[in-house]
């Protein structure tokens, strides 16, 4: 009797093992899982931060109206980056990044304004007079956040690495000692979450400025922009306590 309940109190430890191992593995595999990323504009800023992302094990589509120019890119990023239209880059990614002229905003905002609807979208475009025209002084006036939120609207829009040059990005990523900081700014705490993570994963210190009417602190000609800071020193620069 005694051996015949030893048996059974084997078996049943096996079988929760046997249940719980899947779910643990479920767990682990969640808890590793890389978000899908969509870059729209595969220039220099969408190149370089796109393609860090791939180097940390993120997935990334390149999207731009003529796909077939950024083989190249994804060629030499390897199998993690693809190149697509950017309706099927919108599909693909659960967050997205915007590097386009800022002069493209309306138009991107119109024709793809459902598909950015709800997502996490990072938005590194600088508004310039030369280019832009009365976009650039719509930004100057009101904030680029604003401007920005104004034109990609139902987006969860958070402003991140507009603030620098891609050379300083691509010379600093996971540098030695300190990293370098990149302001952000959002108004949506969880997409600024996701972000933060990007930003790290991408080998740069996140610093939330504040929501995105602070994002004008920070962009084309403000005192903030195209500093190389640690994240120390730019919270300092911000007024941001430690």
């Amino acid at each position: 009797m005694a051996c015949d309940r030893r048996t059974l109190l084997l078996a049943g430890a096996l079988a929760l093992v046997s249940t719980a191992t899947p779910a643990l593995a479920q767990e682990a595999k969640t808890q590793d899982a890389k978000t899908p990323i969509a870059v729209i504009g595969g220039g220099n800023i969408g190149g370089t931060i796109g393609g860090l992302w791939v180097k940390a094990g993120h997935p990334v589509m390149f999207a731009s109206r003529h796909p077939e120019d950024l083989k190249p890119l994804v060629e030499k990023l390897g199998p993690l980056a693809k190149a697509g239209t950017v309706e099927q880059a919108l599909a693909f990614g659960d967050a997205v990044l915007i590097a386009v002229p800022y002069k493209a905003y309306p138009e991107l905002g119109k024709t793809y304004g459902a598909a950015l609807k709800g997502k996490v979208v990072l938005d590194a475009g600088n508004a310039t007079k030369a280019r832009d025209g009365d976009l650039a002084a719509e930004a100057e006036s009101a904030g680029i956040g604003a401007t920005s939120a104004k034109y990609l609207p139902g987006a969860r829009l958070v402003r991140a690495f507009n603030a620098a040059n891609y050379r300083l990005f691509a010379q600093n990523a996971h540098r030695s000692g300190a990293p370098m900081a990149v302001p952000i700014a959002g108004d949506d705490k969880q997409a600024l979450s996701v972000a933060s993570t990007l930003v790290r994963d991408a080998g740069f210190e996140p610093v939330v400025v504040g929501g995105l009417d602070a994002a004008k602190k920070f962009q084309m000609g403000s005192p903030g922009f195209q500093r190389d800071a640690t994240g120390p020193e730019a919270r300092k620069a911000f007024g941001i306590a430690e």
